[in-house]
């Protein structure tokens, strides 16, 4: 019963504590225009043809896998939770990134007519789960707190195993899917202009994090020196790709949460 009340406060509190930390609604709008098809749990098409891709999060995957294609659990349950939120509604597209994709998808944060924040409630409601985009950076910790509300009360994909947070032991049958990790970094290290995270003694067969050039600048400006995660619990989620062992590509810093402060600096020495 305590266990219960507490998990509802969770609930009760995240659209609060995600409305305090940043509003969708302060990214440019790009315009609206009326819901007349729902693809996916994450994707929609409106009246004048625009497909719209709910950035920020991904639902279960109707035809997911990069080389081997399969329908993700829950993929029908995550489409009808959107067709009953969306469908026929007037929306208003906000954009905190680039304003169209590499599939002709407008990427935005999607406002109902009557103020509802479709992203909030689909990962409040347990139908999708964060996915590091653009625009994350600024609504990163509303995105996350009520995901961890929803995780913490297993609701909708998080009553599934498929979904359940992996530990970075045993990921070797997990290539080419995408996961969410907790572990601790046992060794960071910055080699040939890239930055890994390494959690296990031999980074040739143990999981991975790899910070390519192109992203170690951002990641410094938000986690600070790698050297200060080794030997932190840490959240990563992104797809698990095969190099030497396990290894997720962290592009966005956002991928990554930290689970626990940094150690406290040890008090001045007293002058003599």
């Amino acid at each position: 019963m305590i266990r219960a009340l507490l998990l509802l406060a969770l609930l009760l509190l995240a659209p609060a504590a995600a409305a305090r930390a940043a509003e969708p609604q302060a990214l440019p709008a790009v315009g609206s225009g009326v819901v007349k098809e729902v693809v996916s749990g994450d994707m929609l098409v409106l009246a004048d043809g625009r497909i719209v891709k709910l950035a920020g999060i991904q639902a279960p995957k109707i035809n997911a896998g990069r080389s081997r294609p399969f329908r993700w659990p829950l993929a029908d349950e995550a489409k009808k939770a959107l067709e009953t939120l969306a469908l026929g509604r007037t929306v208003t597209l906000h954009v905190g990134g680039v304003r169209q994709d590499r599939h002709d998808r407008i990427p935005a944060q999607v406002i109902r007519d009557d103020g509802l924040w479709l992203q909030g409630e689909l990962l409040g409601l347990g139908w999708a789960r964060v996915y590091a985009s653009a625009d994350l950076a600024a609504l990163g910790e509303a995105l996350y707190a009520r995901e961890s509300a929803a995780r913490a009360a297993r609701l909708g994909i998080w009553s599934q195993p498929f979904f359940a947070v992996r530990d970075p032991e045993g990921l070797g049958h997990d290539y080419d899917t995408f996961q969410v990790i907790e572990g601790r970094v046992l060794a960071a290290a910055a080699a040939k202009g890239q930055i890994f995270l390494n959690f296990g003694p031999d980074w040739r067969t143990d999981f991975t994090i790899r910070v390519p050039r192109r992203a170690v600048r951002t990641f410094r400006q938000l986690h600070g020196d790698p050297a200060q995660l080794q030997g932190r619990s840490i959240r990563v989620r992104g797809w698990v790709y095969r190099h030497n062992g396990p290894e997720i590509e962290l592009v966005h810093p956002e991928q990554l949460e930290r689970l626990e402060p940094a150690p406290a600096a040890p008090p001045p020495t007293p002058a003599r």
